[in-house]
C-alpha cells in the first residue's frame, strides 16, 4: 500500500501538497494537483477513509441496537433507518443484543470509543436513564416514548393504542380478555398491563392470572400459545397480542387443528405486517418504516447540534375477520 510520502516523491511535490490535494484544499496549483492525482493512480493508492474520519472526529458510522434482526417489527424499523442512512452516505452497524444488558453496554462503549457517531435503540433491557448516562459520548435516539428529558424519541402513543384495542374488544362484547406480551419488563409493557388492569376493573371482571401472558415473540411462540389457550379451564374469549408474528402462529396452528372460526377467540394484533393482512388478522397499524426514517432524522439533527425532540406518529386500528368471529362468550 502506497503511503503519502511515496506519492509526494513520485509527483515531485511536498507531503503538505499531497495532503492538501487529498483533502480538496482550494489553494493548490492545478498543475501540481494533476501530478499528485496521476501519482496516486499509478501507485494504486486507496485512502484509509476510517482514519480520515477519526482524524476529523467522527466515524461516519451509526449504531443500531436491537434485540434481534429475525423479527418483522425490528427488520422494518431497520429498513427505514438504513434507507435514510444510505441516502446520507452513512454506514451503519447492527448490535444484536437479545435483551442482554452486557451487550447493550458494549454498544454504548462503541459510542464512547468513537467507533460509532450515535446510537438508535429500537428496544432495550437497560433503563433509559442508565443509557442516557452515556449521552455525553454522542447522540442516543429511542424508538419508544420515555419520560426522560433532553433526549430524542420517535414512537406511537403505545398506551393510547393499547387502550383503544382493549376498548374495541370490550365494545364487541368481550369481558374475558387476555393480553399477550413479549416481556413484562420495560416501560411499554408496564403501561400496557396498567391499562389492561384498569379496563378489566371497569368491566367488573376479575383477572385470571393466566390471562397475562409473556415471553411470546415469534411464530413458534404463537403455536405454543394456541396449546396453552386450549388447556385453559377459564378460556378468554379474546386475545390482544402485542405482535403479529405470534397472532399468525396462533391462527395457523388453530387452522392446522381444524378449529372452526366460531370456536376461536377474537384475535387483535399489534403491528399490522404482511402476515396479518394475508391471514385477515385485525391489528393496530404502526408505521414502522417511517419510524426508522424519523429516528435517523433525529440522529442527523442531533449531530448538527439541534435540540432534542420527541415525535409521535399516528396509529390506527384495522379490523379484519379475527375480531368479527361469532365467539362463544
Amino acid at each position: 500500500m502506497s503511503n503519502i510520502r511515496e506519492i509526494a516523491k513520485k509527483a515531485g511535490v511536498s507531503v503538505t501538497t499531497v495532503s492538501r490535494v487529498m483533502n480538496d484544499h482550494p489553494y493548490v496549483k492545478e498543475e501540481k494537483r494533476a501530478r499528485v492525482l496521476h501519482a496516486m493512480k499509478e501507485l494504486k493508492y486507496t485512502r484509509n477513509i476510517q482514519a480520515v474520519h477519526l482524524a476529523k472526529g467522527y466515524s461516519n458510522m451509526l449504531g443500531i441496537v436491537l434485540p434481534t434482526i429475525d423479527h418483522s417489527y425490528f427488520s422494518r424499523l431497520v429498513t427505514g433507518i438504513a434507507e435514510k442512512a444510505q441516502s446520507h452516505g452513512m454506514h451503519f452497524a447492527l448490535f444484536q443484543t437479545g435483551y442482554d444488558p452486557i451487550k447493550e453496554k458494549e454498544a454504548l462503549m462503541s459510542l464512547k470509543e468513537r467507533r460509532v457517531d450515535g446510537l438508535i435503540f429500537c428496544s432495550n433491557a437497560l433503563s433509559d436513564r442508565d443509557i442516557l448516562n452515556w449521552q455525553e459520548s454522542g447522540p442516543i435516539i429511542f424508538c419508544h416514548p420515555t419520560p426522560c428529558e433532553n433526549c430524542s424519541t420517535v414512537s406511537i402513543a403505545h398506551d393510547q393504542a393499547f387502550k383503544e384495542g382493549l376498548h374495541h374488544l370490550a365494545s364487541s362484547g368481550h369481558q374475558r380478555i387476555a393480553i399477550v406480551l413479549a416481556r413484562i419488563e420495560g416501560a411499554n409493557s408496564q403501561s400496557r398491563i396498567q391499562a389492561y388492569q384498569d379496563m378489566m376493573k371497569s368491566l367488573g371482571q376479575d383477572i385470571d392470572e393466566k390471562w397475562i401472558i409473556e415471553g411470546k415473540l415469534t411464530l413458534f411462540d404463537g403455536k405454543q400459545l394456541f396449546s396453552e389457550w386450549q388447556e385453559m379451564k377459564n378460556r378468554p374469549t379474546a386475545l390482544f397480542i402485542t405482535n403479529d408474528d405470534v397472532s399468525a402462529g396462533f391462527l395457523l396452528e388453530a387452522q392446522r387443528h381444524a378449529i372452526k372460526a366460531g370456536e376461536l377467540p377474537a384475535i387483535l394484533g399489534f403491528q399490522n405486517d404482511y402476515l396479518s393482512e394475508a391471514l385477515g388478522i385485525s391489528s393496530i397499524d404502526i408505521p414502522l418504516k417511517r419510524m426508522g426514517q424519523e429516528a435517523f432524522d433525529l440522529f442527523d439533527r442531533a449531530i448538527k447540534g439541534e435540540a432534542p425532540e420527541k415525535r409521535m406518529l399516528p396509529f390506527r386500528l384495522i379490523e379484519r375477520t379475527t375480531t368479527v368471529f361469532k365467539n362463544n362468550r
